[in-house]
């Protein structure tokens, strides 16, 4: 069986293309991957952060346990290596809806590093303080 030209480099374009939207693939689901965990970490950080803050304005009835509890889990979510929650391309620009994570936090001098570490140290502190009360909580989050 004889084929065209035009159905060769048809079938030709056809096979790159595929193995370039298989790729494509791929790299999306590392980068929604990435989404997904960024999201999930940010879900445990406003769960934690809601009770420790609801204690702090007085909504909430303080418990030393469960104070204690929420300020460890924000300061062990802190330790936690991100490098791969921040993949290159993972940005509004990139992935649109998917991420609310803005270009500039990849630029050569966006700050996140250093806020990252302002708040590994606010969340060590918390952790040091929640056991004391409810005040002690309400001082360790500030104004």
């Amino acid at each position: 069986m004889k084929f065209k030209p035009t159905v060769v480099a048809g079938l030709a374009i056809a096979a790159l293309l595929g193995t370039a939207s298989l790729t494509i693939a791929q790299d999306d689901k590392a980068a929604m991957d990435a989404i997904k965990a960024r999201k999930a970490t940010m879900q445990l950080f406003a769960y934690n952060l809601g009770y420790l803050g609801g204690v702090a304005k007085g909504e909430i009835e303080y418990d030393a346990a469960a104070a204690s509890a929420a300020a460890s889990n924000l300061a062990k979510l802190t330790s936690l290596d991100q490098s791969r929650y921040w993949l290159p391309g993972t940005d509004t620009a990139s992935m649109g809806e998917a991420t609310r994570a803005l270009p500039s936090l990849w630029e050569a001098d966006s700050e996140a590093g250093q806020m990252v570490m302002q708040l590994a140290a606010a969340a060590a502190d918390l952790d040091a303080a929640a056991g004391d009360g409810a005040d002690a909580v309400r001082a360790a989050l500030g104004p």
